[in-house]
């Protein structure tokens, strides 16, 4: 990702209901709180948050493995978010853990050794989360054997 400034904006729908608009040519997405606080409409703060960790994990490993002229497709990753009070009671993301699941046995791909070593420091996104929430990231291959 090339050095910018990113901006996106928010308008209220209704209650806790929040249209994000990303700007010209992406559709905006309806997010809201779940039940009681909000209708769960749309996904939570949480929610997209888990998103953005393993959507930039999920670009990282395909772009290193692509670098070599690999194909791992089709990738899929799950992400838990762990909530739960902190000292002072309040409610916290305390731990996320992210399972990039590859397409393709690890027998196939070339350098993919260099690729786990590497890949997670380019992920813009997870080492700026990580600095404030610890991240355990997981790596299998397309048998289920666990990677990283």
């Amino acid at each position: 990702m090339s050095e910018s400034n990113v901006r996106i904006t928010l308008r209220q729908q209704q209650d806790y209901q929040f249209q994000v608009d990303f700007g010209e040519g992406i559709p905006p997405l309806l997010a809201d709180e779940p039940a009681p606080l909000g209708s769960g409409q749309g996904p939570s703060p949480v929610q997209l948050l888990a998103a953005a960790v393993g959507n930039c994990l999920s670009d990282s490993l395909l772009f290193a493995l692509r670098k070599f002229k690999q194909t791992p497709e089709p990738l899929h990753c799950t992400v838990d978010a762990e909530i739960g009070r902190n000292e002072q009671k309040r409610l916290r993301v305390l731990k996320m853990t992210a399972a990039l699941h590859l397409g393709v046995p690890a027998s196939s791909l070339e350098h993919l050794d260099r690729v786990l070593d590497q890949f997670e420091a380019y992920c813009t996104v997870t080492q700026s989360v990580g600095q404030g929430i610890s991240i355990e990231m997981q790596v299998f291959d397309s048998t289920g054997k666990r990677l990283k």
